[in-house]
């Protein structure tokens, strides 16, 4: 009888209406989890038979049903806040984790540091990513993201670059040099700062002494007391000679460095090889414009640099835009750690849900393509941020006005089945 197949069809109704309604209450209910994608109810027509073979439009529907239920990934507005570690993702992309569930994703960036020195999120799983060796390169290999450098280590100085103004207007051979009293027989003198094979800090005295043919000489000298071949009595030792010769355009020709003995005491490396450069000269194919010149001016020096450092701890950290984990060390070097792994799916609409913020590999969703950030269609990675909720709470409002009407509608559905049935029974009388 028609009465009572029109009963169940308004039992499809409420079923459908009501698990649509607790959709949109999951949705109300994490209006505040970070990184939550509000979901959809999509519903599809359940067909009974039809009344006249194939012919189209004599089909007879026996209610409605809930198909899919679909979730919405679209980006959410991003909040600015005080830690680090919290990160978010400005585009595409799902921050990968390994625990006891195997790997999963997620939006949600809340991480920290644990005990162990690993990145992890409050669940306690860890973050994934591509560490740097100990040069600070990214090497790419997927593994767990861990701050394992609280101290950095010491580098003795290989290169010292110098770029000097040498006074042309000096007279050639007018001073010659006596390491006992190196100030009065030197013609310019200046000081730069070099580190030892254990990152001990030296300061490298440098005086030039004007010659023939626009040839200076120069000798470095550290304090006696620091290197182990140091002659008794004298307050300075002489650790380095060399000699730089000009062109009469005032360019620098040549450079030399005839003798080094830098042996510092306490352990460090004997016999240490620093290279040191004052330009591009031009008997090692350069211009002679670049670095040390011979003008018309007083002497000076313009900058110089060095590469070497003592050993620091870590005094701040901080990710860029392509998720790379930064330390700064107290000696004022910073490194490169690692850098954040972002998963990218075809149809990330199809990942299944495990709860606590969280997705896993679907087999509709198709497999995770992992990268780095702001590569191959990935968002970029935005630090001391979290990605809030994508529920709009004046949608879902709207939503459970529309869901509680379809649900009284068909419950009316039923009560007038009810009153024909109840019509049929009195025509015994």
């Amino acid at each position: 009888m028609g009465v009572l197949s029109s009963m169940w069809t308004g039992i499809t109704g409420l079923q459908a209406q009501g698990e649509a309604l607790g959709v949109t209450a999951d949705n109300i209910a994490n209006a505040n989890t970070t990184g939550f994608k509000a979901s959809r109810a999509e519903f599809a027509d359940v067909m009974s038979r039809s009344l006249k073979g194939i012919d189209g439009g004599n089909q007879m529907g026996r209610g409605t049903r809930i198909q899919t239920v679909t979730p919405m990934m679209s980006q959410g507005n991003l909040d600015n806040t005080d830690r680090t570690t919290d990160l978010a993702v400005n585009g595409n992309g799902f921050f990968t984790l390994k625990g006891t569930e195997g790997t999963t994703y997620t939006r949600d960036g809340s991480f920290k540091f644990d005990k162990g020195g690993f990145l992890v999120n409050n669940s306690g799983q860890k973050v994934q990513g591509f560490q740097a060796d100990e040069k600070g390169k990214i090497e790419n290999k997927v593994s767990d993201i861990k701050f394992p450098r609280a101290l950095v280590n010491a580098s003795g100085t290989k290169e010292v670059k110098l770029d000097l103004n040498l006074d042309s207007r000096n007279e050639a051979n007018s001073k010659v040099f006596d390491p006992k009293d190196p100030y009065k027989t030197s013609h310019y003198s200046t000081a730069v700062e070099i580190f030892d094979s254990q990152g001990n800090k030296h300061l490298l005295n440098l005086f030039f002494n004007k010659g023939e043919d626009r040839t200076w000489t120069y000798k470095g000298l550290v304090d006696g007391k620091e290197v182990s071949d140091s002659p008794e009595g004298q307050d300075l030792a002489v650790v380095l000679e060399g000699k730089l010769q000009f062109t009469e355009e005032g360019k620098l020709n040549s450079q030399e460095v005839t003798n080094s003995a830098l042996n510092f005491k306490g352990g460090a490396k004997q016999d240490q090889q620093i290279k040191f450069n004052f330009g591009d000269d031009i008997a090692s194919g350069g211009k002679g414009i670049d670095g040390t010149k011979q003008f018309g001016k007083d002497s000076d020096v313009v900058s110089w640099s060095q590469d070497g450092f003592a050993a620091g701890t870590v005094t701040g950290l901080s990710f860029n835009d392509e998720g790379v984990l930064t330390a700064s060390y107290s000696n004022g070097q910073v490194m490169d750690l690692a850098q954040i792994a972002l998963a990218k799916f075809e149809a990330p609409e199809s990942l299944f849900k495990v709860g606590g913020n969280m997705f896993k590999e679907s087999r509709d969703s198709g497999p995770a393509a992992v990268g780095g950030p702001r590569m191959a269609g990935r968002g970029s990675v935005m630090s001391k941020s979290l990605e809030r909720s994508t529920v709009d709470l004046a949608s879902e409002f709207v939503n459970m006005i529309s869901q509680q009407r379809g649900f009284q509608a068909n419950s009316k559905t039923i009560t007038t089945s009810d009153e024909l049935l109840s019509e049929v029974i009195q025509l015994k009388r």
